[in-house]
């Protein structure tokens, strides 16, 4: 495992939160034969880089995806606060893109279409879902089998992502992630919508307009990024929500981003309505 000073870091789980990963690794949440629409994605919870909210931002948004005919893997990342790392804002880029490299090792196994992987997060579990979409340095390279597999996704779905670490930055995700006095180079690289291009993947943002945890701005800028480089995608900021959007039981139009986001994964090839 790459980035690790090898500590004896034991895994910390409380009130459906993981708070120390041991060794990074993804649940699998597959569909039936008779429903799969030989595409996936790959999940990444919540948490603010503290934490990760495996459950309501992570198994419960997979049992979704199912209902879609889309198979599921839920990430567990190595988080930047371990004292195992020796670089504390590449583990969870590497353990992200080493998990989309073993999916895409496994498409023939698994009934999927490797031009049909996608990824989704929620806050925090946005950014890295985003970085894993944006940046094109290969993090996760130990030179084995899986190093072949492209890790970029096929499309991105972003819940009140953390995009910016400047102006409009969630103040604990980035210092998690970057610690207390990153460089300004640093705060650029990893503020997303600077590193969107055009090979960037097509994307879905959700947002509420009164989120006081996140600011919408986050999704604005990535949007207009995308838009700037001409990348077909769909933006929602919900009048309700804050920073509570899940799966269900979101107020008023809120609870309507899920079938909007199923339609969008129709549209874009993702979903074949006639299989």
């Amino acid at each position: 495992m790459p980035n690790s000073k090898g500590l004896n870091v034991k895994d910390s789980v409380n009130n459906e939160r993981l708070f120390a990963v041991t060794n990074p690794r993804i649940h699998a949440f597959f569909t039936s034969v008779q429903e799969n629409k030989r595409a996936a994605v790959l999940i990444i919870p919540g948490g603010g880089y503290h934490h990760l909210s495996f459950n309501i931002s992570g198994y419960q948004l997979a049992k979704w995806f199912n209902t879609m005919g889309i198979s599921a893997f839920v990430l567990d990342h190595r988080l930047p606060l371990s004292p195992d790392l020796t670089e504390r804002e590449k583990a969870p880029i590497q353990d992200a893109q080493r998990a989309m490299r073993l999916i895409r090792a496994n498409v023939a196994r698994w009934g999927i279409d490797t031009n049909k992987v996608g990824v989704l997060g929620s806050s925090a579990g946005g950014h890295l879902a985003a970085t894993l979409g944006t940046f094109k340095t290969d993090f996760s390279k130990i030179k084995d089998s899986l190093d072949q597999y492209t890790f970029r996704p096929d499309f991105m779905v972003l819940i009140s992502p953390v995009i910016d670490l400047g102006k409009y930055a969630h103040t604990g995700s980035r210092d998690n992630l970057l610690g207390p006095k990153p460089s300004e180079a640093l705060l650029k690289q990893y503020s997303l919508q600077y590193q969107v291009t055009k090979s960037t993947p097509p994307s879905f943002l959700a947002h509420a307009f009164n989120d006081k945890a996140v600011s919408p701005q986050n999704s604005m800028l990535f949007y207009q990024a995308l838009l700037d480089n001409q990348i077909p995608s769909s933006l929602h900021i919900f009048n309700q929500g804050g920073h509570a959007i899940a799966l269900r039981n979101n107020p008023g139009s809120t609870n309507l981003w899920t079938a909007v986001c199923e339609k969008w994964l129709t549209e874009i090839g993702i979903i074949n309505e006639n299989k």
